[in-house]
């Protein structure tokens, strides 16, 4: 009989849980049928407290994005959800082999948006990004800086409708994660610049021309956390219609090595 869902909790909760040891050699390829229906359904009810309802992340990592950190492919995503991470991520031992194939076919689902027909010419796109200079703040290939968001894969996790709202309204789609701090120094100098580490007692921030801070926070006359505000501006007056489908369609074309 399954455990009742305040005993998941508290298992799930509980960094001992980690230490439980499955006689499964999971991620080795079974007879498990993945059903990302069912799969969902579990993920929302006993994952979804650290990864978030839809998966889009909270106190564990957000999983839109289509290279997961510590599973480079199915068995291994069924592999790390059957096994954990310790400390951090307690094993499913409460799931079976066909139920742990469907969460990670559920999460592979979350992972990159489906290819779209988009107007606009992609190499038109590639020159007005030169030529905005994106690669001032963003990454894109390895090229740029790591100030802001990686655009690498940005086709693969953001949809054309949701990336000309981002260069219309940037302020709009901030993503999970992503924090503008202002560092306020006993001499009254302020560091602007983007939360890269926090703790308890510390803050390292990477201000707008990529210099790196790394501060206790006692030392420092205020912190300020700029919920809601980014450093990207608006394009929706600075471009046309066309050059705005232009600029989409060569983002949208970034989805990384795939």
């Amino acid at each position: 009989m399954r455990p009742p869902t305040f005993v998941l909790c508290a298992v799930l909760l509980c960094p001992g849980a980690s230490s439980w040891n499955s006689s499964t050699v999971w991620g080795q390829t079974t007879g498990a049928k993945p059903d990302p229906v069912v799969g969902k359904k579990l993920f929302q009810e006993h994952c979804s407290a650290c990864h978030g309802l839809e998966g889009g992340g909270g106190r564990g990592p957000n999983l839109h994005t289509p290279t997961l950190k510590h599973a480079s492919d199915e068995n291994g995503l069924r592999a790390l959800i059957g096994n954990g991470i310790s400390p951090q991520m307690p094993p499913a031992w409460y799931l079976t082999e066909d139920e742990v194939a469907s969460v990670a076919g559920y999460v592979l689902t979350l992972g990159s948006v489906p290819r779209e027909k988009v107007p606009g010419d992609a190499a038109r796109g590639a020159a007005l990004y030169a030529q905005a200079n994106c690669g001032m703040c963003h990454t894109l290939a390895g090229q740029g800086s790591s100030v802001g968001p990686d655009l690498t894969e940005v086709g693969a996790r953001r949809g054309a409708t949701q990336l000309r709202q981002t260069l219309q309204h940037p302020d709009r789609t901030i993503p999970d994660g992503f924090l503008l701090v202002e560092a306020i120094l006993p001499s009254g100098d302020v560091i602007r610049g983007v939360r890269m580490n926090e703790d308890s007692f510390s803050i390292q921030i990477r201000d707008l021309s990529g210099r790196f801070y790394s501060f206790r926070k006692a030392d420092l006359k205020e912190l300020k956390k700029l919920w809601g505000v980014t450093p990207m501006p608006s394009y929706e007056s600075g471009l046309s219609a066309t050059e705005l489908d232009d600029l989409v369609a060569y983002l949208a074309a970034q989805r990384g090595q795939s």
